[in-house]
């Protein structure tokens, strides 16, 4: 594992799924689907399971957090049945073009997602670039009541990990604008992908600070001409 730590140096906060990799492999499709199963088998009504794992989503920022608190599910089986059955080695495939993009950078680089610890790295290994990040912030299913983005908890256990303790070292990439507009919030120079608004130079209205200058880019590949300083420029 690559140790980059180094006072005051940057940290590029990177989200992993839909951000890394296009949304269009399906991989969040697959997802929900598992976790409609998995309702189904706890006996939730065929009919309403897709409306009640959406609710627990808005409510709890995960369908798996409302699953826990309303149905005492076992975390690791949830788990099993949905994160580890997707076959993401299947999908996701090395990407060189991302490796030299992370390899470029002068940041320090870390991963921050809602997803659990194997299913992130697994899919940093299929994009063969889990050796360039110094560590990943995931959602520990087995920690009571553990923190998750958009929560500003979340953003805090990151920069904890990342052992960084100044907002203004912390740089953001994420295809979520929710989770985009809290790292804002608190302070991370962020970055919002997503093809829907790439090229949209407009802020982001952040609560209690107006708005926000935000960088709207289409694929993660565009993040050194949203952060130019943060990457080595070809000579």
């Amino acid at each position: 594992m690559v140790d980059f730590r180094e006072p005051r140096r940057p940290v590029l906060f990177l989200d992993i799924d839909n951000c890394l990799y296009p949304p269009n492999l399906g991989i969040d499709r697959l997802m929900k689907d598992r976790i409609h199963a998995y309702g189904r088998e706890l006996g939730l009504d065929s009919a309403s399971v897709e409306e009640t794992c959406t609710t627990y989503l808005r409510d709890y920022g995960l369908t798996v957090r409302g699953l826990m608190k309303h149905h005492d599910i076992d975390p690791a089986g949830f788990n099993e049945k949905v994160d580890g059955s997707i076959p993401i080695e299947d999908i996701i495939h090395p990407n060189p073009l991302l490796r030299t993009m992370i390899e470029t950078t002068t940041a320090r680089v870390w991963g921050f997602t809602n997803a659990g610890h194997d299913h992130a790295w697994r899919v940093l290994k299929c994009l063969d670039v889990a050796d360039l990040f110094e560590g990943v912030t995931f959602c520990d299913y087995l920690e009571p009541d553990f923190p998750c983005k958009p929560e500003p908890r979340s953003y805090a256990k990151a920069m904890n990990e990342a052992s960084v303790d100044d907002p203004s070292l912390c740089f953001f990439a994420d295809d979520s604008l929710m989770n985009v507009q809290v790292a804002l919030g608190l302070g991370w120079t962020s970055v919002h992908v997503s093809a829907l608004r790439a090229g949209c130079d407009a802020g982001i209205d952040v609560p209690g600070k107006g708005i926000v200058e935000c960088c709207h880019i289409s694929t993660i590949l565009e993040l050194p001409q949203a952060l130019p300083l943060l990457f080595r420029q070809p000579s």
